[in-house]
This record gives structure tokens, C-alpha cells and sequence, in this order.
């Protein structure tokens, strides 16, 4: 297991505006200490605990395999719970000795693959959980979902005369029609090429905002997350290593994983003396509290990093990669240590180029070295 990182808060004069959107909101959901186990010997996630509130996004982050899909399944009823409980609207839905079922949730669902009936027209399949309500009702309900998600004019298609984008409108339509107090949202936007995706993410979120839709959403892209999310839950091996706004996931991550995870991340080698911490890169602030000689690990980004060249620096470029709208290089110090360097496009250099760096950090983020700097 990482680390935990000890760091001090952000040397910025703009907070984070998302972590004020809720103070006074009321809780929807909450899971109080969770676990669940296909395997009675090995849990699939381990004491899990957080909450959401009304009309907050929430997305869980994490590779495959880490637990994220179960914590949505559980939530949605479709796994019990080994201990702990699930509250939803401040009733005990989930425990080792109660299981709500699904149906009596009031959750909805958009699936990764949509699940949309292929027999059935848009409209009906929008429609398939309303039967219960008179006709008329059924037909104001649907024009509405119709009308929030552009799909007016399509109503007598079928899923297969539709693009993967206006499937995943239809998908999310049937599971807002029906008013759910949560919506949970399994990689909805996986099956889309990158383009559409962004577009998607773009309509999904003010959608869900304009419905103040308390919604949870998994996903591995941590692009995705911070695009959408006003909180992100970061998993790792069934556990919470972290919850927090996008930004000071980015930031202030509290673990190495989370450093890395959710961008590139350089872990320079640094050594405590005289209340600073020295390293390869120069001196930063001592926010460990650790001991005179101590070893720790400084977490730079690319954006932290500027290059200027210099024909007698020693540190030199090893790599470019070009990305549209900026260049990340490879630079290799005199070490042997690799730091990344993200510039401007119009800022090309060759490999082999010799480079000063100059680290522009804002804020310093620490962990103690125990072991390899790179996880």
C-alpha cells in the first residue's frame, strides 16, 4: 500500500468553487462502512463509507478490477452487503440483515451497453417502467424526457436506426422519466468514439444539473471524473483511498496511487535538511514534519515543470510527444531520473536538447519514502 501523502493546502486565491455547491443540501445517500464479497475469504470492497447529496455528482474513480462497478451494484440492490448499510433518503435500504429490493429503490440506471429493448420504439421504451401510470400521464412524461434530451422527431425509431449518442439519450430518458431519487451511471460513455464523448459528457452533466439529479458515475477516465463530478471517490483494490473535488484530487493527492492515477506524476527522491527538503530539482518546503535527514518523495506534474534551453544544463530531453494543444517531454536529469515537462505546442525542442528546469509549483505535496520513489 502507498503511503499517505502530508501536505499543506494550496497556495492559490481561487478555492475550489464545487466544494461550496452543497453546504446546506440534504443527504440522499449514504454508505456507512460497506463491504461486499464474492468471495467470502477475499471482499470485493472494504469498508467503504461516504455520502452524496441532493442534486451532487459524484463519480467513482479507479482501474478495473478495483471495486467501483461493485459499490454501484450494491447501491443499486444488486449485491448484498457482507456489513455496514446503505441509506437512501435516510432509510436503511442495504445491511446483512435487510435488502430493499431494487424495484423499491426508486434508482435509476443507464447501463454501459444501454440495454434498450430493440423490439420497442423509442417512445415505448422510454415508457417501459410508466405502465402504471393513465395514459395521459405517460404521454406528457415522455414528450418532456424528449424534449430534455433533443430526441423530439425520433419517437417512432427503433434503438437500431439510432447513433450510439442518441441511444445513450434514450437510455438516460427511461431512467429520468420515472423521477428516480438516484441515478447511477456505469461508464455511460465507453461505448462512444472520443469526440461524441465529450460532447455526451457536456449534455449529460447540464441535463443532470438542470434536473438537480443526485447521480453517481463510474468510470476509469479521470478525465471523464473531473469533467463531471463534484466530488470523486478514488479506489484502489476494493478501498477509498480518497474523496474530494476534482481539483484537489489533482492537487493535493492523499496517496501515491491517487498521484498517479489520475495524471502523470514525477516522484523526485529529497532528502530533509535544515528544515527544507533537497532534491535534484532544487528546495521545497518541509510540509512532512519529518526529521533532519529523512528521506521523502516531492509529487511534481508536467504543467509544474518548465523548460528553458541551456547548453550547460546537464539535464537533457529524451522524448516528445506531441498532443494538439501541448508538448510533454521526457527529460532525463543527471541522475538517471525521469521528470515530465508539459509546453505550449509552438514550443518544440529536439531530443537531445540540454535543459534548465524550472519547477513553478504552487503548492508541495510529500510522501515518505519507503521503498522505490515510483509506486
Amino acid at each position: 500500500m502507498n503511503t499517505p501523502a502530508q501536505h499543506r493546502p494550496m497556495d492559490t486565491d481561487q478555492p475550489s468553487t464545487r466544494a461550496h455547491h452543497f453546504p446546506q443540501a440534504t443527504s440522499i445517500l449514504e454508505l456507512r462502512s460497506i463491504s461486499c464479497a464474492y468471495d467470502p475469504n477475499r471482499p470485493a470492497i472494504r469498508d467503504i463509507s461516504f455520502s452524496a447529496r441532493e442534486g451532487e455528482i459524484i463519480c467513482l474513480l479507479g482501474p478495473s478490477g478495483c471495486g467501483k462497478t461493485t459499490v454501484l451494484r450494491a447501491i443499486a440492490g444488486f449485491e448484498p452487503v457482507q456489513s455496514g448499510e446503505i441509506l437512501l433518503s435516510g432509510q436503511v435500504v442495504s445491511s446483512p440483515v435487510k435488502t430493499v429490493p431494487t424495484e423499491h429503490r426508486r434508482v435509476g440506471m443507464v447501463f454501459q451497453e444501454y440495454a434498450l429493448f430493440p423490439h420497442l420504439r423509442v417512445a415505448d421504451n422510454i415508457a417501459f417502467g410508466l405502465h402504471h401510470l393513465p395514459r395521459a400521464e405517460q404521454k406528457r412524461r415522455i414528450e418532456e424526457m424528449l424534449c430534455l434530451t433533443g430526441m423530439e422527431g425520433f419517437e417512432r425509431r427503433y434503438p437500431h436506426e439510432l447513433s450510439g449518442g442518441q441511444q445513450q439519450r434514450v437510455a438516460l430518458s427511461r431512467a429520468l422519466v420515472q423521477n428516480p431519487v438516484l441515478l447511477l451511471l456505469d461508464e455511460p460513455f465507453s461505448n462512444l468514439d472520443p469526440d461524441m464523448a465529450g460532447r455526451m459528457r457536456q449534455e449529460v452533466h447540464a441535463l443532470l444539473r438542470r434536473m438537480k439529479t443526485t447521480s453517481i458515475m463510474v468510470t476509469h477516465d479521470h478525465d471523464e471524473a473531473f469533467a463531471m463530478a463534484d466530488r470523486i471517490a478514488v479506489l484502489n483494490q476494493g478501498v477509498l483511498e480518497q474523496m474530494d473535488t476534482p481539483e484537489l484530487i489533482y492537487h493535493l493527492p492523499a496517496t501515491r496511487f491517487v498521484a498517479d492515477f489520475v495524471g502523470q506524476a514525477d516522484f523526485i527522491a529529497g532528502r530533509i535538511q535544515q528544515g527544507l527538503i533537497h532534491t535534484e530539482l532544487g528546495t521545497f518546503p518541509n510540509t512532512i514534519n519529518g526529521s533532519e535527514g529523512d528521506h521523502v518523495a516531492v509529487m511534481i506534474r508536467p504543467d509544474d515543470v518548465h523548460l528553458v534551453p541551456d547548453t550547460s544544463a546537464t539535464p537533457r530531453i529524451v522524448a516528445r510527444q506531441f498532443r494538439g494543444s501541448e508538448n510533454l517531454y521526457t527529460v532525463q536529469l543527471p541522475s538517471g531520473q525521469i521528470v515530465h515537462s508539459s509546453e505550449s505546442s509552438t514550443s518544440v525542442y529536439q531530443e537531445g536538447t540540454s535543459v534548465e528546469l524550472r519547477v513553478s509549483a504552487t503548492h508541495t505535496v510529500l510522501f515518505q519514502a519507503e521503498g522505490p520513489s515510483r509506486p
